[in-house]
């Protein structure tokens, strides 16, 4: 019998949780659900991420998950690796081991890369080149295994971008995106969402 509801699991970290977020509609899960709902997909969302999660702890949310079945999952991972100076190597191992295993259980992904930290206003200037490029090594690591384990991976550098320009997007703690915030990564984050959900969809009415 066909699944009445589509079921997103959203996986990972701080962002992926919603932290700073002025309400619980604001958050990434409950905006994407809201988007896919507008182009007619009923969905049932399942947020697992964690606050201070990293690469590490990937596999462990995608085994307690499990009993889900989630048709799509959205991982966010990356800043908590990198604020713990994670070897990317590392970071990516754990990353590669969560992703087959969801693929393996039938899962499609849509991964968001590691966010470009040097944007945040808590970084002091003189260190924003180096810890540019240590978001670069890791997102370029992250995309390479994604990649390789057949997830979709998001197009989100015009958004750290703009992140870079606008403090309205930082909550008052300075670290975790605003309401705005949110909204911004998810307008970036709906069409790979949205054609992920509609080649499900298609796929199982096939």
């Amino acid at each position: 019998m066909a699944r009445s509801a589509l079921r997103l699991l959203v996986l990972g970290d701080s962002i992926a949780h919603g932290t700073g977020a002025s309400r619980p509609e604001d958050t990434l899960g409950r905006r994407l659900a809201a988007a896919l709902s507008g182009d007619g997909i009923d969905v049932e969302l399942h947020v697992r991420a964690a606050p201070g999660a990293a690469s590490a702890d990937l596999p462990r949310q995608v085994r307690a998950a499990a009993p889900l079945d989630a048709d799509l999952a959205l991982v966010v991972i990356g800043a908590n690796d990198l604020t713990h100076l994670v070897p990317p190597e590392q970071a990516a191992a754990s990353l590669d081991e969560a992703l087959r295993a969801l693929r393996t259980a039938g899962t499609d992904v849509v991964l968001v890369p590691a966010p470009d930290m040097s944007h945040v206003p808590v970084v002091p200037p003189a260190f924003r080149p180096l810890v540019q490029m240590a978001c670069a090594q890791l997102r370029n690591r992250q995309a390479a295994v994604a990649s390789a384990a057949g997830a979709t991976v998001a197009a989100v550098d015009a958004v750290n971008r703009v992140f870079g320009t606008d403090p309205t997007l930082f909550a008052a703690d300075r670290f975790h995106p605003s309401s705005a915030g949110y909204a911004l990564i998810a307008a970036a984050l709906r069409p790979a969402v949205l054609a992920a959900a509609r080649a499900r969809r298609e796929g199982l009415a096939a």
